[in-house]
């Protein structure tokens, strides 16, 4: 037999404490999600700088991390000028050289600081 009529609807039996308790819970969990799923805003420099060094790091780690560097730049352009002649060979020798130059000058930099704290 066909019900020509839709069922009434089903009274609500929840109390209001069920109902306060049901919505700090979607609360809880709506901040949960956010908290997990939703990105950070991204903090930008005001001066606009792509990278910054964290001021946190010590002089001896800088100068340290910078003489590595001098001196991978260096090896990069010795490699690089056993593959071209000419000019161009002249010029990546030349900043061989200057990075072997100014990677003596981070390593003097590197004793005078090491002196300072230990004398």
């Amino acid at each position: 037999m066909f019900k020509p009529t839709p069922n009434p609807p089903q009274s609500s039996s929840k109390s209001r404490v069920e109902t306060l308790q049901a919505k700090k819970l979607d609360e809880a969990a709506e901040r949960a999600l956010d908290y997990y799923l939703k990105p950070k805003p991204v903090d930008e420099s005001p001066s606009g700088q792509l990278f910054v060094v964290a001021p946190d790091i010590d002089t001896e780690t800088l100068l340290a991390n910078a003489s590595e560097d001098l001196l991978s730049i260096s090896a990069i352009a010795a490699d690089l000028a056993d593959d071209v002649d000419g000019s161009r060979r002249s010029v990546i020798l030349a900043i061989s050289r200057m990075a072997d130059g100014v990677h003596l000058l981070v390593e003097r930099a590197m004793d005078r600081l090491e002196a300072r704290v230990s004398g």
